[in-house]
C-alpha cells in the first residue's frame, strides 16, 4: 500500500495479478454453480417422485440404478465446486485473511441448518419404516415359526425317550425270565410275545452280538423297519440306545440283555408320518422367513441410500449458498478488518471504499473513514508532543550518565524507579537488580532520612553516612529532594556522592601540614637535648657516687626516647614530603620478587609462597617506592602474624600474588592469616595516625595509599578469602598515569572497584 501526503488512499485486498485471476475465476465458474445446485435439486425431486409411484415411470431395477448414478454424478459435481470454494476459504484462513474465521462460521451455520433437518427426517423415515415392517418379520410371528421348530423336534425326541424307557420295561422283564427261558423256551415265547403285544411293539427280536437272530416276533409287517447295524449292536449297552430313522417313520431301539449272556434286545415301532416328516417343513418355513427378514434389510438399505442421497444434495446446496452468501456479507467486513489493520499498523491516511448497495455496512465504511481521519488529526499532535518528550528524556538520560554522583528515584511507596550508571557502580548492583526493590532494603542507611523526607514538608535534606559493601567502606555524601507539596504520593530523588577519596585527601593534606609543622617544632630542640644529656653522662658520671646506676638509667632514658621521638619526627616529614615518583618502565615482577626474598630471610618462622606471571611483567612505575610500599605492607603481614598465638593460628603463613590478566591494571595481592582488619572503619586505616597496633604511628598505610595514588593505582583492605587474616589488595595501571587528571583518577578507581579482583 502507498502512502500520499494530504490525500485518502483506497486499500488492496490482495495484488492486482492475484486479484485479476481470483476474478476471472470466479467469472467463469459463476454459471457452474447454480446451474449444478438446480440441477441436483430437480434430480432430488425426481428420484422422490419416482420411488413414491408419483410418476408414471416404474420404478424398476434398472430406473433405480440409473436414478443413482444420476444423482452420484450431480453430487460429485456439487462436491468439486463446494471443495473448490472450501479450498480457497482454508487457504484465506491459513494466510490469516481478514474474516476468514466469520466466512467458516457462516457455512457452517447454512450446512448445519441444512443437516439438522436431515438427521430428523432420516430418524423419522426410519422409525416408521421399522415399525411398518416389524409387524411382518418381527413378534409373534417369528416366535411362532421359532416354537413350531422346536416343538417338532421336541416331539421327535419324545417319542425316543418313550421307546426306550418301554425298551427298558420289557428288558427287565426278559432278564427276569431267564430260568423260564432255559426251562422252556416255547413259554418264554409266550411270554415275549405278550408283553411286546401289551407295549405296542410290533417287532422284537433277541439278537446274538455278532447279529445272529434267536427269537422274532412279528405282530405285523412294518414297512422300511432295517435290522440293526454291527455298529449299533457294538454300540449297545444296558441302556436303551434310541435309533431315529433315517428315512420313513419307523423308531428302533436296542438293548444289551445280561441275564442271557450278553444277547441284544431289538425293538422296533412306527410313529405318526407327520411327526417325523414335519420338522424339515418347519425349519424351511424358518428359513423362508430368514431370506424375507435379509430382503427387509436390502429394502431398508435402498431407501437409506436413496435418502442419504437426497440429503447430501441438499446439504451441498445448503453448503454453497453458504458460501456464496458468505462471500457476500465478509467482503465488505473484510475491507473493514483491512482498514482496521493499516489503522492498527500506523497508516492513519486509510479509507475504505462505500458501495451504496451494502446497505449497514456501508454506513459503517462511512463512519469509519470519519473515525481516521479524526485519527489522524489527533495522531500527528501526538507525534509532536511525544517527540519533544523524547528528546527531553535522552537529554536527562545523557545528563544522569554523565555525573559522576549516584542518582536515584523513588515513588510514593519507597520503590526505585530510576538508577543512573554511577549509582550501580557505587551500590555494586545492576539496574535490572535495583529497580522495583524498596530503597530501604538495597540503602537502609538512608531509611531514616527518606522516611523523614516522606513525612515532612522539606525540600532538601542533606546527610553523610557510612556505606560498606563487599568489606569497602565508603562516606557517601546524600541528598534527597522532593517536589514543595505535602501529599501522600509524593516522589524523591536520592542524590549519592562519593566523598571517601575527597575526604581521605582532605584529611590527609591536613595531617601532612600537622607533620611538618610537628617535625620543623620538635627537631631542632632534640639535638641539644640529646647532646646536654650525653655530655652530663660523661661530666658527672664519674662524680656522681650516690645512686650511680640511678642516674645512668635516667640518662640512657633520656638518650633513647630522645631518638624514638627523632624516629618519628623522620615519619613525619616522610609522610608531609613524600617525594615525587621517577616513573620509568620497571619489572614489578622481579621487585615484588625481591621483597618477598628479604622478608622470608628475615622471617624464617613463617611459611611464605609466591604467584608470580612467568616472565618479566614490565609497567611505568618508581621502583623505589613501590619496593618501599610492598615492603611495608609485607612488613605489616608478619606483624599481624605475630599478634596472634601460634596455638591458636597455627602456621604463620603470607601468600603474596601478582595477577596481570585485568585489562587496565596490574594487581598485587598480600595475604595472611593474622588477627586481620576490623570489621568497622577499616578505610580509616589508610589515613594518617590511624592504627590498631600498639606502638605504631599510624604513617605506614597512608604513605602506601599515597604511593600508590601517585602512580594512579589504589588499595583496598578485606578480608582473607580462604579463612582467618586479612588481604590487602593494591594496582597500578598498566600504562603511564598523568596525575593531573584528577577526574580521570577517580573514575578509574570506581572502575577497578567495580571489577572482580
Amino acid at each position: 500500500m502507498r502512502l500520499i501526503s494530504g490525500a485518502p488512499v483506497l486499500i488492496r485486498q490482495d495484488n492486482q495479478a492475484q486479484r485479476q485471476t481470483t476474478d476471472a475465476v470466479q467469472r467463469s465458474l459463476g454459471w457452474l454453480g447454480p446451474t449444478a445446485v438446480l440441477l441436483a435439486l430437480t434430480s432430488a425431486l425426481t428420484t422422490f417422485l419416482v420411488l413414491a409411484g408419483l410418476t408414471p415411470i416404474a420404478p424398476t431395477h434398472y430406473v433405480v440404478i440409473w436414478v443413482f448414478i444420476l444423482n452420484g454424478v450431480l453430487i460429485l459435481l456439487l462436491l468439486g465446486i463446494v471443495a473448490w470454494q472450501t479450498k480457497r476459504l482454508m487457504r484465506e484462513r491459513r494466510a490469516g485473511a481478514a474474516a476468514a474465521g466469520l466466512h467458516v462460521r457462516v457455512v457452517g451455520l447454512f450446512s448445519l441448518v441444512a443437516v439438522l433437518p436431515a438427521i430428523l427426517v432420516a430418524a423419522v423415515a426410519t422409525v416408521t419404516l421399522e415399525r411398518g415392517l416389524d409387524p411382518w418379520f418381527t413378534g409373534s410371528i417369528k416366535n411362532l415359526m421359532i416354537n413350531t421348530v422346536e416343538i417338532a423336534r421336541s416331539y421327535r425326541e419324545l417319542q425316543c425317550r418313550t421307546l426306550a424307557r418301554e425298551t427298558q420295561l420289557m428288558a427287565a422283564d426278559l432278564n427276569r425270565a431267564k430260568v423260564l427261558y432255559d426251562a422252556d423256551r416255547k413259554v418264554f415265547r409266550d411270554f415275549m410275545n405278550s408283553r411286546a403285544v401289551f407295549l405296542g411293539f410290533p417287532l422284537v427280536e433277541l439278537l446274538e452280538p455278532d447279529g445272529t437272530v434267536v427269537e422274532k416276533l412279528q405282530a405285523r409287517p412294518i414297512e422300511g423297519a432295517q435290522p440293526p447295524t454291527p455298529e449299533d449292536l457294538r454300540d449297545a449297552s444296558e441302556e436303551a440306545l434310541c435309533l431315529g430313522p433315517r428315512s420313513g417313520n419307523v423308531f428302533r431301539s436296542i438293548l444289551k440283555l445280561p441275564a442271557h449272556g450278553g444277547r441284544i434286545l431289538y425293538v422296533a415301532r412306527e410313529v405318526d408320518p407327520r411327526a417325523v416328516e414335519f420338522p424339515p417343513v418347519a425349519e424351511a418355513g424358518v428359513a423362508f422367513y430368514e431370506a424375507l427378514e435379509q430382503k427387509k434389510v436390502g429394502i431398508q438399505v435402498a431407501f437409506a441410500s436413496m435418502f442419504a442421497l437426497i440429503a447430501l444434495i441438499v446439504l451441498l446446496s445448503a453448503i454453497w449458498f453458504g458460501l456464496n452468501f458468505a462471500n457476500k456479507l465478509v467482503a465488505p467486513i473484510r475491507r473493514l478488518i483491512h482498514a482496521t489493520d493499516q489503522v492498527a499498523s500506523g497508516n492513519f491516511y486509510v479509507q475504505v471504499p462505500i458501495r451504496r448497495g451494502e446497505g449497514d455496512l456501508a454506513h459503517l465504511g462511512e463512519t469509519f473513514n470519519k473515525m481516521t481521519s479524526e485519527l489522524r488529526h489527533q495522531h500527528d499532535g501526538l507525534t509532536a508532543a511525544s517527540e519533544l518528550i523524547d528528546r527531553r528524556r535522552r537529554f536527562t538520560e545523557a545528563v544522569l550518565g554523565g555525573v559522576s554522583a549516584g542518582v536515584i528515584s523513588i515513588d510514593a511507596q519507597g520503590r526505585i524507579t530510576i538508577v543512573n550508571p554511577s549509582t550501580e557502580a557505587l551500590l555494586s548492583a545492576s539496574a535490572e537488580e535495583l529497580l522495583g526493590r524498596p530503597l530501604t532494603e538495597v540503602l537502609p542507611e538512608v531509611a531514616d532520612l527518606v522516611e523523614e523526607m516522606q513525612h515532612g514538608r522539606h525540600r532538601l535534606m542533606q546527610r553523610q553516612i557510612q556505606v560498606t559493601r563487599k568489606g569497602k567502606e565508603r562516606t557517601i555524601d546524600v541528598r534527597v529532594t522532593g517536589e514543595n507539596v505535602r501529599s501522600e504520593e509524593r516522589e524523591l530523588v536520592v542524590t549519592l556522592d562519593d566523598i571517601t577519596d575527597l575526604v581521605s585527601a582532605q584529611r590527609t593534606s591536613a595531617w601532612a601540614d600537622v607533620a611538618r609543622r610537628i617535625a620543623h617544632e620538635i627537631k631542632n630542640p632534640l639535638t641539644p637535648i640529646q647532646l646536654s644529656a650525653e655530655r652530663i653522662r660523661r661530666k658527672y658520671g664519674k662524680v656522681i657516687t650516690t645512686d650511680r646506676e640511678v642516674f645512668d638509667q635516667c640518662t640512657a632514658t633520656i638518650v633513647r626516647q630522645v631518638d624514638d621521638i627523632k624516629r618519628m619526627v623522620d615519619e613525619f616529614s616522610s609522610f608531609a614530603r613524600m617525594p615525587k615518583p621517577s616513573i620509568g618502565e620497571e619489572d614489578l615482577a622481579e621487585t615484588i620478587r625481591q621483597v618477598v626474598f628479604m622478608m622470608r630471610i628475615a622471617h624464617p618462622e613463617i611459611q611464605f609462597s609466591d604467584d608470580f606471571p612467568k616472565g618479566p611483567v614490565v609497567a611505568p612505575f618508581d621502583r623505589r617506592l613501590l619496593s618501599q610500599a610492598a615492603t611495608n605492607i609485607v612488613k605489616n603481614a608478619t606483624e599481624a602474624i605475630a599478634a596472634v598465638p601460634e596455638e591458636e593460628r597455627g602456621q604463620g603463613r603470607i601468600s603474596v600474588v601478582l595477577d596481570d590478566t585485568h585489562p587496565t591494571y596490574l594487581i598485587l595481592a598480600v595475604t595472611d592469616n593474622g588477627k586481620g582488619f576490623p570489621a568497622e572503619g577499616r578505610q580509616r586505616l589508610l589515613e594518617p595516625y590511624m592504627t590498631t597496633r600498639e606502638g605504631g604511628t599510624g604513617l605506614g598505610l597512608p604513605i602506601v595509599a599515597k604511593i600508590l595514588e601517585e602512580h594512579g593505582g589504589g588499595m583496598d583492605l578485606v578480608d582473607n578469602p580462604h579463612g582467618r587474616g586479612g588481604q590487602v589488595r593494591m594496582w597500578i595501571p598498566k600504562t603511564k598515569h598523568v596525575a593531573s587528571e584528577e577526574t580521570s583518577v577517580g573514575s578509574a578507581k570506581s572502575d577497578f572497584r567495580g571489577a572482580s579482583l
